[in-house]
Protein backbone atom coordinates (compact mmCIF):
# COMPACT_ATOMS: atom_id res chain seq x y z
CA UNK A 1 0.00 0.00 0.00
CA UNK A 2 1.39 3.42 -0.93
CA UNK A 3 1.84 6.17 1.66
CA UNK A 4 -0.68 8.28 -0.26
CA UNK A 5 -3.40 5.62 -0.08
CA UNK A 6 -3.15 5.47 3.74
CA UNK A 7 -3.97 9.17 4.05
CA UNK A 8 -7.55 10.40 4.56
CA UNK A 9 -9.24 10.74 1.15
CA UNK A 10 -9.18 14.55 1.10
CA UNK A 11 -5.37 14.54 1.56
CA UNK A 12 -4.50 12.12 -1.24
CA UNK A 13 -2.39 13.43 -4.12
CA UNK A 14 -0.44 12.08 -7.05
CA UNK A 15 2.24 14.71 -7.68
CA UNK A 16 0.29 17.81 -8.80
CA UNK A 17 -3.11 16.17 -8.97
CA UNK A 18 -5.82 15.09 -6.55
CA UNK A 19 -5.65 11.28 -6.37
CA UNK A 20 -7.91 9.47 -8.89
CA UNK A 21 -10.23 8.27 -6.11
CA UNK A 22 -10.69 11.86 -4.88
CA UNK A 23 -11.47 13.07 -8.42
CA UNK A 24 -13.91 10.15 -8.78
CA UNK A 25 -15.64 11.13 -5.53
CA UNK A 26 -16.22 14.58 -7.01
CA UNK A 27 -17.30 13.48 -10.49
CA UNK A 28 -19.44 10.51 -9.44
CA UNK A 29 -20.66 11.07 -5.88
CA UNK A 30 -20.37 14.83 -5.25
CA UNK A 31 -20.76 14.47 -1.44
CA UNK A 32 -19.16 11.36 0.06
CA UNK A 33 -19.11 9.82 3.53
CA UNK A 34 -15.47 9.60 4.68
CA UNK A 35 -13.37 9.22 7.80
CA UNK A 36 -11.45 12.31 8.86
CA UNK A 37 -7.83 12.41 9.99
CA UNK A 38 -9.24 12.39 13.55
CA UNK A 39 -11.02 9.07 12.93
CA UNK A 40 -14.51 10.62 12.95
CA UNK A 41 -17.08 10.23 10.17
CA UNK A 42 -17.77 13.29 8.02
CA UNK A 43 -19.30 14.37 4.73
CA UNK A 44 -16.63 15.30 2.15
CA UNK A 45 -17.82 18.06 -0.18
CA UNK A 46 -15.89 18.11 -3.45
CA UNK A 47 -17.57 20.24 -6.12
CA UNK A 48 -16.77 23.91 -6.60
CA UNK A 49 -20.27 25.34 -6.13
CA UNK A 50 -20.94 23.12 -3.10
CA UNK A 51 -17.61 24.02 -1.47
CA UNK A 52 -18.38 27.73 -1.87
CA UNK A 53 -21.82 27.14 -0.38
CA UNK A 54 -20.39 25.46 2.74
CA UNK A 55 -17.58 27.97 3.25
CA UNK A 56 -19.86 30.92 2.51
CA UNK A 57 -22.46 30.07 5.19
CA UNK A 58 -21.01 30.48 8.68
CA UNK A 59 -24.47 30.12 10.21
CA UNK A 60 -25.32 26.70 8.76
CA UNK A 61 -21.76 25.38 8.99
CA UNK A 62 -19.74 26.44 12.02
CA UNK A 63 -16.18 25.44 12.91
CA UNK A 64 -16.21 22.06 14.67
CA UNK A 65 -14.73 22.89 18.09
CA UNK A 66 -13.58 19.33 18.79
CA UNK A 67 -11.20 19.37 15.80
CA UNK A 68 -9.69 22.84 15.61
CA UNK A 69 -7.13 22.66 18.41
CA UNK A 70 -6.20 18.99 18.13
CA UNK A 71 -3.70 17.61 15.71
CA UNK A 72 -4.89 14.39 14.03
CA UNK A 73 -3.66 11.38 15.98
CA UNK A 74 -2.76 13.43 19.06
CA UNK A 75 -4.33 12.68 22.45
CA UNK A 76 -7.22 14.87 23.67
CA UNK A 77 -6.43 18.09 25.55
CA UNK A 78 -7.92 19.34 28.79
CA UNK A 79 -10.57 22.08 28.58
CA UNK A 80 -8.00 24.58 29.89
CA UNK A 81 -5.49 23.58 27.21
CA UNK A 82 -8.16 23.77 24.51
CA UNK A 83 -9.21 27.27 25.59
CA UNK A 84 -5.61 28.52 25.43
CA UNK A 85 -4.93 26.94 22.04
CA UNK A 86 -8.16 28.26 20.53
CA UNK A 87 -7.66 31.85 21.75
CA UNK A 88 -6.71 34.13 18.87
CA UNK A 89 -6.78 31.30 16.31
CA UNK A 90 -8.97 32.87 13.61
CA UNK A 91 -9.36 29.52 11.84
CA UNK A 92 -11.07 28.13 14.94
CA UNK A 93 -13.47 31.01 15.52
CA UNK A 94 -16.82 31.96 14.04
CA UNK A 95 -18.47 35.38 14.08
CA UNK A 96 -18.78 37.46 16.20
CA UNK A 97 -15.42 36.55 17.87
CA UNK A 98 -13.83 35.99 14.47
CA UNK A 99 -15.14 39.34 13.18
CA UNK A 100 -13.70 41.21 16.17
CA UNK A 101 -10.18 39.83 15.70
CA UNK A 102 -10.18 39.99 11.92
CA UNK A 103 -11.20 43.65 11.99
CA UNK A 104 -8.07 44.44 13.99
CA UNK A 105 -5.80 42.53 11.58
CA UNK A 106 -7.29 43.43 8.19
CA UNK A 107 -5.63 46.89 7.91
CA UNK A 108 -2.20 45.21 8.13
CA UNK A 109 -2.93 42.96 5.14
CA UNK A 110 -4.41 45.40 2.63
CA UNK A 111 -2.84 45.44 -0.84
CA UNK A 112 -1.71 49.02 -0.19
CA UNK A 113 0.06 48.00 3.04
CA UNK A 114 1.62 44.98 1.34
CA UNK A 115 3.09 47.23 -1.38
CA UNK A 116 5.20 48.88 1.30
CA UNK A 117 6.82 45.48 1.82
CA UNK A 118 7.60 45.02 -1.88
CA UNK A 119 11.12 46.55 -1.85
CA UNK A 120 12.07 44.39 1.13
CA UNK A 121 10.70 41.25 -0.53
CA UNK A 122 12.69 42.12 -3.67
CA UNK A 123 15.87 42.44 -1.61
CA UNK A 124 15.25 39.14 0.24
CA UNK A 125 14.64 37.30 -3.06
CA UNK A 126 17.76 38.73 -4.68
CA UNK A 127 19.92 37.92 -1.64
CA UNK A 128 18.89 34.26 -1.88
CA UNK A 129 19.43 34.16 -5.64
CA UNK A 130 22.92 35.62 -5.11
CA UNK A 131 23.65 32.90 -2.56
CA UNK A 132 22.38 30.16 -4.91
CA UNK A 133 24.50 31.51 -7.74
CA UNK A 134 27.59 31.76 -5.52
CA UNK A 135 27.14 28.19 -4.25
CA UNK A 136 26.81 26.94 -7.82
CA UNK A 137 24.70 24.42 -9.68
CA UNK A 138 22.94 22.15 -8.73
CA UNK A 139 20.91 23.27 -5.70
CA UNK A 140 17.96 22.01 -3.71
CA UNK A 141 15.42 24.75 -4.34
CA UNK A 142 13.47 24.03 -1.12
CA UNK A 143 16.10 24.99 1.51
CA UNK A 144 17.98 27.39 -0.80
CA UNK A 145 15.04 29.49 -2.01
CA UNK A 146 11.46 28.34 -1.42
CA UNK A 147 11.57 27.94 2.37
CA UNK A 148 13.73 30.85 3.57
CA UNK A 149 12.10 33.67 1.56
CA UNK A 150 8.56 33.49 3.01
CA UNK A 151 10.02 32.66 6.43
CA UNK A 152 12.16 35.82 6.43
CA UNK A 153 9.25 37.97 5.21
CA UNK A 154 6.87 36.73 7.91
CA UNK A 155 9.62 37.02 10.56
CA UNK A 156 10.09 40.68 9.69
CA UNK A 157 6.35 41.32 9.55
CA UNK A 158 5.70 39.74 12.98
CA UNK A 159 8.93 40.71 14.70
CA UNK A 160 10.27 37.15 15.02
CA UNK A 161 14.10 36.96 15.19
CA UNK A 162 15.25 35.37 11.94
CA UNK A 163 17.80 33.22 13.75
CA UNK A 164 14.83 31.38 15.34
CA UNK A 165 13.44 30.32 11.95
CA UNK A 166 15.10 26.89 11.77
CA UNK A 167 13.57 25.83 15.07
CA UNK A 168 10.03 26.94 14.22
CA UNK A 169 10.29 25.49 10.70
CA UNK A 170 11.39 22.14 12.08
CA UNK A 171 8.54 22.13 14.60
CA UNK A 172 5.80 23.07 12.14
CA UNK A 173 7.11 20.64 9.52
CA UNK A 174 6.79 17.75 11.97
CA UNK A 175 3.51 19.02 13.47
CA UNK A 176 1.93 18.87 10.01
CA UNK A 177 3.34 15.45 9.15
CA UNK A 178 0.72 12.75 9.67
CA UNK A 179 3.43 10.07 9.82
CA UNK A 180 4.88 11.57 13.04
CA UNK A 181 3.37 10.08 16.25
CA UNK A 182 0.48 12.13 17.66
CA UNK A 183 2.07 12.55 21.11
CA UNK A 184 5.21 14.07 19.59
CA UNK A 185 3.18 16.42 17.42
CA UNK A 186 1.17 17.62 20.42
CA UNK A 187 4.39 18.21 22.39
CA UNK A 188 5.75 20.26 19.46
CA UNK A 189 2.51 22.24 19.35
CA UNK A 190 3.00 23.24 23.00
CA UNK A 191 6.68 24.03 22.38
CA UNK A 192 5.66 26.31 19.52
CA UNK A 193 3.13 28.01 21.74
CA UNK A 194 5.69 28.45 24.53
CA UNK A 195 8.05 30.09 22.02
CA UNK A 196 5.33 32.53 20.92
CA UNK A 197 4.43 33.30 24.57
CA UNK A 198 8.03 34.42 25.14
CA UNK A 199 8.03 36.56 22.01
CA UNK A 200 4.70 38.22 22.90
CA UNK A 201 5.93 38.96 26.43
CA UNK A 202 8.99 40.77 25.02
CA UNK A 203 6.89 42.74 22.53
CA UNK A 204 4.40 43.73 25.25
CA UNK A 205 7.31 45.22 27.20
CA UNK A 206 8.64 47.13 24.18
CA UNK A 207 6.24 47.19 21.19
CA UNK A 208 7.96 48.19 17.96
CA UNK A 209 6.78 48.59 14.37
CA UNK A 210 6.14 44.87 13.86
CA UNK A 211 2.57 43.61 13.44
CA UNK A 212 2.38 42.20 16.97
CA UNK A 213 3.74 45.50 18.32
CA UNK A 214 1.04 47.37 16.43
CA UNK A 215 -1.63 45.11 17.97
CA UNK A 216 -0.23 45.74 21.47
CA UNK A 217 -0.15 49.52 20.94
CA UNK A 218 -3.51 49.93 19.21
CA UNK A 219 -5.57 47.08 20.67
CA UNK A 220 -3.73 46.13 23.86
CA UNK A 221 -6.82 46.67 26.04
CA UNK A 222 -9.03 44.59 23.73
CA UNK A 223 -6.74 41.58 23.23
CA UNK A 224 -5.75 39.07 25.89
CA UNK A 225 -2.21 37.73 25.98
CA UNK A 226 -3.54 34.32 24.90
CA UNK A 227 -5.20 35.96 21.88
CA UNK A 228 -1.96 37.71 20.91
CA UNK A 229 -0.10 34.41 21.21
CA UNK A 230 -2.73 32.66 19.07
CA UNK A 231 -2.68 35.34 16.38
CA UNK A 232 1.12 35.33 16.24
CA UNK A 233 1.30 31.54 16.12
CA UNK A 234 -1.25 31.24 13.33
CA UNK A 235 0.37 33.95 11.18
CA UNK A 236 3.86 32.54 11.71
CA UNK A 237 2.74 29.06 10.67
CA UNK A 238 0.48 30.12 7.79
CA UNK A 239 2.89 32.77 6.55
CA UNK A 240 5.78 30.45 5.77
CA UNK A 241 4.37 26.93 5.30
CA UNK A 242 1.97 27.79 2.49
CA UNK A 243 3.94 30.20 0.31
CA UNK A 244 7.14 28.16 0.53
CA UNK A 245 5.35 25.08 -0.81
CA UNK A 246 3.75 27.14 -3.57
CA UNK A 247 7.19 28.40 -4.63
CA UNK A 248 8.73 24.95 -4.97
CA UNK A 249 5.66 23.21 -6.44
CA UNK A 250 4.99 26.18 -8.74
CA UNK A 251 8.55 26.11 -10.08
CA UNK A 252 8.30 22.39 -10.79
CA UNK A 253 4.91 22.87 -12.49
CA UNK A 254 6.41 25.46 -14.84
CA UNK A 255 9.48 23.32 -15.56
CA UNK A 256 7.21 20.36 -16.35
CA UNK A 257 5.16 22.53 -18.76
CA UNK A 258 7.85 24.10 -20.96
CA UNK A 259 5.33 25.64 -23.39
CA UNK A 260 3.73 27.54 -20.48
CA UNK A 261 7.15 28.54 -19.14
CA UNK A 262 8.19 29.83 -22.59
CA UNK A 263 5.02 31.90 -22.78
CA UNK A 264 5.71 33.47 -19.39
CA UNK A 265 9.32 34.23 -20.37
CA UNK A 266 8.15 35.91 -23.60
CA UNK A 267 5.26 37.73 -21.95
CA UNK A 268 6.28 38.47 -18.35
CA UNK A 269 3.18 40.62 -17.91
CA UNK A 270 1.29 37.31 -17.56
CA UNK A 271 2.75 36.76 -14.10
CA UNK A 272 -0.47 37.65 -12.25
CA UNK A 273 -2.48 35.19 -14.36
CA UNK A 274 0.27 32.60 -13.85
CA UNK A 275 0.13 32.98 -10.07
CA UNK A 276 -3.67 32.55 -10.06
CA UNK A 277 -3.50 29.46 -12.27
CA UNK A 278 -0.78 27.93 -10.09
CA UNK A 279 -2.85 28.61 -6.98
CA UNK A 280 -5.90 26.97 -8.57
CA UNK A 281 -4.12 24.04 -10.19
CA UNK A 282 -1.92 23.14 -7.21
CA UNK A 283 -4.24 23.99 -4.28
CA UNK A 284 -1.73 23.10 -1.57
CA UNK A 285 -4.19 23.51 1.32
CA UNK A 286 -6.22 20.30 1.28
CA UNK A 287 -9.23 21.54 3.18
CA UNK A 288 -10.69 24.36 5.14
CA UNK A 289 -11.36 23.73 8.84
CA UNK A 290 -13.76 20.91 9.67
CA UNK A 291 -17.32 22.25 9.97
CA UNK A 292 -20.36 21.04 11.87
CA UNK A 293 -23.92 21.42 10.58
CA UNK A 294 -25.98 23.57 12.95
CA UNK A 295 -29.33 22.21 11.67
CA UNK A 296 -30.66 19.53 9.34
CA UNK A 297 -29.79 20.67 5.82
CA UNK A 298 -28.50 19.40 2.50
CA UNK A 299 -25.57 19.97 0.16
CA UNK A 300 -25.55 18.85 -3.46
CA UNK A 301 -28.72 16.84 -2.89
CA UNK A 302 -27.21 14.96 0.08
CA UNK A 303 -29.13 15.30 3.37
CA UNK A 304 -26.86 16.44 6.22
CA UNK A 305 -28.08 16.01 9.79
CA UNK A 306 -27.61 18.56 12.56
CA UNK A 307 -24.31 17.78 14.29
CA UNK A 308 -22.75 16.02 11.27
CA UNK A 309 -19.15 16.96 10.45
CA UNK A 310 -18.47 18.44 7.00
CA UNK A 311 -15.12 18.67 5.20
CA UNK A 312 -14.43 20.45 1.94
CA UNK A 313 -11.77 19.47 -0.62
CA UNK A 314 -10.17 22.59 -2.10
CA UNK A 315 -8.03 20.70 -4.69
CA UNK A 316 -11.04 18.74 -5.96
CA UNK A 317 -13.18 21.90 -6.15
CA UNK A 318 -10.49 23.80 -8.06
CA UNK A 319 -10.29 20.96 -10.61
CA UNK A 320 -14.10 20.80 -11.01
CA UNK A 321 -15.37 20.97 -14.60
CA UNK A 322 -18.18 23.12 -13.18
CA UNK A 323 -15.54 25.81 -12.62
CA UNK A 324 -13.55 25.35 -15.85
CA UNK A 325 -14.34 22.78 -18.58
CA UNK A 326 -10.71 21.59 -18.88
CA UNK A 327 -9.88 22.09 -15.22
CA UNK A 328 -7.16 19.40 -15.11
CA UNK A 329 -5.09 21.32 -17.69
CA UNK A 330 -2.49 23.83 -16.49
CA UNK A 331 -3.01 26.91 -18.67
CA UNK A 332 -1.67 30.26 -17.53
CA UNK A 333 -3.60 32.15 -20.23
CA UNK A 334 -6.92 31.77 -18.42
CA UNK A 335 -6.27 34.32 -15.69
CA UNK A 336 -8.33 34.23 -12.49
CA UNK A 337 -11.61 32.30 -12.81
CA UNK A 338 -12.47 32.50 -9.09
CA UNK A 339 -10.63 29.60 -7.46
CA UNK A 340 -10.98 28.63 -3.79
CA UNK A 341 -7.26 28.04 -3.08
CA UNK A 342 -7.47 30.72 -0.35
CA UNK A 343 -10.82 29.42 0.88
CA UNK A 344 -14.02 31.45 0.72
CA UNK A 345 -16.32 33.37 3.04
CA UNK A 346 -15.40 34.71 6.47
CA UNK A 347 -12.30 32.49 6.71
CA UNK A 348 -10.89 33.52 3.31
CA UNK A 349 -7.11 33.70 3.82
CA UNK A 350 -6.14 36.99 5.46
CA UNK A 351 -2.61 36.73 4.02
CA UNK A 352 -3.67 36.25 0.39
CA UNK A 353 -2.31 39.67 -0.74
CA UNK A 354 1.07 38.89 0.86
CA UNK A 355 1.23 35.38 -0.66
CA UNK A 356 0.39 36.74 -4.11
CA UNK A 357 3.06 39.43 -3.82
CA UNK A 358 5.74 36.94 -2.76
CA UNK A 359 4.90 34.58 -5.65
CA UNK A 360 4.67 37.43 -8.15
CA UNK A 361 8.10 38.66 -7.05
CA UNK A 362 10.04 35.44 -6.45
CA UNK A 363 9.05 33.27 -9.44
CA UNK A 364 9.98 35.77 -12.20
CA UNK A 365 13.21 36.69 -10.39
CA UNK A 366 14.23 33.01 -10.23
CA UNK A 367 13.47 32.50 -13.93
CA UNK A 368 15.33 35.67 -14.95
CA UNK A 369 18.41 34.83 -12.91
CA UNK A 370 18.66 31.26 -14.25
CA UNK A 371 17.38 31.15 -17.85
CA UNK A 372 18.55 27.54 -18.15
CA UNK A 373 16.83 26.36 -14.98
CA UNK A 374 15.94 22.66 -15.15
CA UNK A 375 15.35 19.67 -12.91
CA UNK A 376 18.14 17.13 -12.41
CA UNK A 377 17.99 13.34 -12.46
CA UNK A 378 17.27 13.34 -8.72
CA UNK A 379 13.58 12.58 -8.22
CA UNK A 380 11.61 15.44 -6.61
CA UNK A 381 10.29 14.53 -3.16
CA UNK A 382 6.65 15.41 -2.46
CA UNK A 383 5.27 15.84 1.07
CA UNK A 384 2.49 13.27 0.68
CA UNK A 385 1.80 12.89 4.42
CA UNK A 386 1.66 16.61 5.23
CA UNK A 387 -1.53 18.50 6.08
CA UNK A 388 -0.17 21.30 3.84
CA UNK A 389 0.90 19.68 0.57
CA UNK A 390 4.23 20.58 -0.98
CA UNK A 391 7.79 19.50 -1.61
CA UNK A 392 10.49 18.17 0.69
CA UNK A 393 13.18 18.40 -1.99
CA UNK A 394 13.53 19.75 -5.55
CA UNK A 395 17.02 19.64 -7.04
CA UNK A 396 17.54 22.07 -9.93
CA UNK A 397 20.48 22.94 -12.15
CA UNK A 398 21.24 25.83 -14.51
Amino acid sequence: MSETSTMPLHMRRVEFDPAPELAAARDEERVKRVQTAFGADAWLVTRYADVREVLGDAERFKVAPQTIARLPGAPPMTEEQLAKVRAGNLLGLDPPEHTRLRRMLTPEFTIRRMRRLEPRIDAIVNDHLDAMEAAGSPADLVPAFALPIPALVICELLGVPYEDREDFQRRTNRMLDMSVPGEERMMLQFQQRSYMEGLVARIQQDPGEELLGMLVREHGDDLSTDELVGIGGLLLFAGHETTSNMLSLGTLALLRHPEQLDLLRKEPERIDATVEELLRWLSIVNSGTTKVATADTEIGGQPIAEGDLVLVSLPAANRDKGLIPDADTFDLTRGAPGHVAFGHGVHHCLGAPLARMELRTALPALLRRFPGLRTTDNTPQFRTSSIVYGMASLEVAW
